[in-house]
């Protein structure tokens, strides 16, 4: 008895200090979640302030001049750059997979030449297991919301020539390149992988803006030359997308994580109802084999001391 019940105690004492790292890790994740949703909708007003100013610009310079910006410019297949969101760590679920099925799907049927990065060890590995051959570069995942801004420069950075241009600009490109994102977004309490093109701007989404209504009776005037201020709000557009679609990745991550704690949780629960019901069978089981031996043993002497009674 005393083996196998110090086994089953071990069991639980290591059930129990397992349940305790599972909750911690609960708290942490529903903590990181709040965290990159709150960033997010903090953001919305600043993109907002970038679309009108956006809205503002295309209505000065048209798309098609010869001074537009390459964003502005209808695509054509010369080089694609695709950015796929990812988590450095486990305990996430399908959350890695669901994102690089999306994106080798869309992303195979392109005709151009396809750079992809990744953001994420564990997205980078499975983009190569699915069949990617190379990648063009890899980016830590950021840990807070204060080191996002930090990872949308080293992105801009990567695809961006030397002298600050965008690659398509650099070569005198007149198309320009095209970027992508690839990322999970949360829904509900879950997540779903969306597709998102930052270049070249999408054509009906410049016509909105466009033709969108000023909140105020009086419209700005654009100072200065027109084709540079559309291309300072066009790199905030980029890197308003970018933090977005980071944090919501995050977010989404931490909820994907969020759930398996939770499934985990509930498995150790159950696995420490039962060990606890076999700790106590076994524990009575021994309770009632040494009250056997004891009723045993007093059985056997109750002749013995008859009889020595007898005799007396």
């Amino acid at each position: 008895m005393t083996t196998t019940t110090s086994a089953l105690h071990r069991q639980i004492s290591s059930a129990r200090d397992l349940k305790a790292v599972v909750r911690t890790m609960k708290a942490s994740a529903a903590s990181a979640i709040g965290q990159y949703e709150s960033s997010v909708a903090a953001l919305g007003d600043y993109a907002r302030t970038v679309e009108q100013g956006l809205s503002v610009c295309l209505r000065a310079v048209d798309p098609g001049g010869a001074h537009a910006h390459p964003a502005l410019r209808r695509a054509t297949a010369t080089a694609v750059h695709a950015v796929v969101f990812g988590s450095d760590q486990g305990l996430v679920g399908r959350f890695n997979e669901v994102v690089v099925d999306h994106a080798m799907a869309q992303l195979g049927s392109l005709p151009a030449k396809v750079q992809v990065w990744a953001v994420g060890e564990r997205v980078q590995a499975r983009l190569l297991d699915a069949g990617l051959h190379a990648l063009a570069g890899a980016f830590p995942v950021p840990g807070s919301v204060a080191l996002i801004t930090r990872l949308v420069g080293q992105i801009l950075l990567k695809i961006r020539a030397p002298g600050g241009e965008s690659a398509g600009e650099a070569r005198g490109d007149e198309q320009g390149d095209t970027l992508m994102l690839f990322y999970n977004r949360p829904v509900g309490s879950g997540y779903e992988p969306v597709s998102q093109r930052l270049l070249p701007l999408d054509e009906h989404w410049q016509h909105d803006l466009a033709i969108q209504p000023w909140p105020a009776a009086q419209r700005p005037e654009v100072l200065g030359a027109g084709p540079q201020v559309l291309r300072a709000f066009v790199r905030e557009h980029l890197f308003v997308s970018l933090f977005r679609a980071s944090a919501e990745s995050l977010a989404s991550e931490n909820a994907s994580r969020l759930a398996a704690m939770q499934r985990a949780d509930r498995n150790i629960g159950e696995l420490l109802t039962d060990l606890g019901a076999r700790f106590h069978r076994t524990r009575q089981s021994g309770i009632d084999e040494e009250l056997f031996d004891v009723v045993a043993g007093f059985d056997a002497m109750a002749p013995e001391a008859a009889g020595h009674a007898d005799t007396l």
